[in-house]
């Protein structure tokens, strides 16, 4: 295996092994969760905000524009989609949605929680090459299922993890490390 490969595989173990902890805030780490319902109206928009408000506090403002759309997806995801599990549901009551942010000093991780266990339907490669769909006409282009596709495009790692409790969070890795890693 070339040193290229090598290194970025230790990197991609590295920040693999970070997902699973808290931050230790005296290392310059930062963690942060937040409890929606998907039936409030303004849902998205507070999910957006605290994307915000968390990333310019920890110091990785260059990552709000891409961060807030990704969160906005996942959790328009969860709004639109998602049916909780039968011993999670409770008649009468709200969707929770968790928003969680972890900022370690080379890495934001993002995840956004439901209670619905089914796997989201990750693209494993382009629907079209990106030389292509500049070509295309909107006619062409799916109506849905985009979301997930614009996820992946805008971080660095996308995957999801069952809950033991139930549900499911789709998960997120920007890397801070990268120059123009923020740029899609």
């Amino acid at each position: 295996m070339d040193a290229a490969k090598t290194k970025h595989l230790s990197g991609e173990l590295d920040a693999y092994a970070h997902w699973f902890v808290a931050p230790d805030p005296a290392a310059g780490g930062h963690f942060l969760a937040v409890t929606l319902f998907a039936e409030s109206d303004d849902t998205a928009r507070v999910a957006r905000e605290v994307t915000a408000v968390f990333l310019r506090g920890a110091g990785a403002g260059e990552l709000v524009d891409d961060a807030q759309l990704v969160v906005s997806e996942l959790v328009a995801n969860v709004v639109n989609h998602t049916v909780p599990d039968r011993h999670l549901a409770q008649p009468g009551s709200c969707r929770r949605i968790d928003v969680i942010f972890k900022k370690y000093p080379k890495w934001v991780f993002l995840g956004v929680a439901d209670e619905d266990s089914t796997p989201p339907l990750l693209a494993m490669g382009d629907v079209f090459p990106a030389a292509l769909v500049g070509e295309l006409s909107e006619a062409v282009l799916p109506d849905s299922g985009r979301g997930l596709l614009i996820v992946q495009r805008l971080a660095t790692s996308v995957w999801w993890s069952p809950e033991e409790r139930g549900g499911k969070t789709v998960w997120c890795r920007f890397d801070l490390d990268q120059p123009g890693a923020c740029s899609a």
